[in-house]
């Protein structure tokens, strides 16, 4: 079972970051195409905290441990100088890593309900992916949450939002992170109500 969890967990980070860099390349800059990012290559989204820290979660999971997998992978360069509206491209592109983890999950759901026997693949994939769809929407920097921000908001508080988040945004996220006196994340606490939401509705005989 850990190596199902494990195999999600590759095929989470790696669909994730490759939608980032197709959308980008789609949006006119070649930077991550150029880069070696528009991959199906785990390897080359590898990112030494955030990426380690989503697996060693998964597999605490699979062994039974009440956590939420949570991490990021090694972010895709953008040059903006390439896109026609970098504020709003930057958004989009931003949104195609979670956009793809929400797809991936839909698919392995609607495949578990058809096919039963599936299923015991199909959950790590799903939770997997769902989590770190929501966790990557949080809307602070480092994460695709941060870029969505300034992108929808009006001009004059959007370069407001990005210099605060540019600036703070790490130290706000490693807060976050850090266990809390009742030994759990912040992080858990904020997204586990949405990942739940949308668990129940993919998997709702499954978990």
């Amino acid at each position: 079972m850990t190596l199902i969890w494990i195999l999600a967990f590759v095929v989470a980070i790696t669909i994730h970051e490759a939608s980032h860099a197709y959308m980008a390349d789609r949006l006119g800059d070649p930077t991550a195409r150029l880069m070696g990012r528009l991959s199906l290559n785990p390897l080359v989204h590898y990112d030494p905290i955030g990426t380690t820290l989503l697996l060693v979660l998964s597999i605490m999971r699979s062994l039974g441990a009440p956590v939420i997998p949570f991490g990021w992978a090694k972010p895709v360069e953008i040059d903006q100088y390439n896109l026609k509206n970098p504020r709003r491209d930057s958004a989009i592109i931003s949104f195609a890593g979670p956009a793809s983890n929400l797809i991936l999950a839909l698919i392995f759901a609607i495949t578990a309900r058809f096919v039963p026997i599936f299923a015991i693949i199909a959950v790590p994939f799903v939770i997997l992916n769902v989590s770190l769809a929501i966790f990557n929407l949080i809307p602070i920097h480092p994460l695709d949450g941060g870029k969505i921000l300034v992108g929808i908001l009006p001009k004059q508080y959007a370069y407001q939002a990005e210099s605060f988040l540019s600036r703070f945004g790490t130290i706000i996220l490693i807060f976050l992170i850090l266990p809390s006196f009742g030994g759990s994340s912040l992080v858990s606490s904020i997204i586990s109500p949405a990942i739940n939401l949308f668990l129940k509705i993919l998997l709702p005989n499954l978990i």
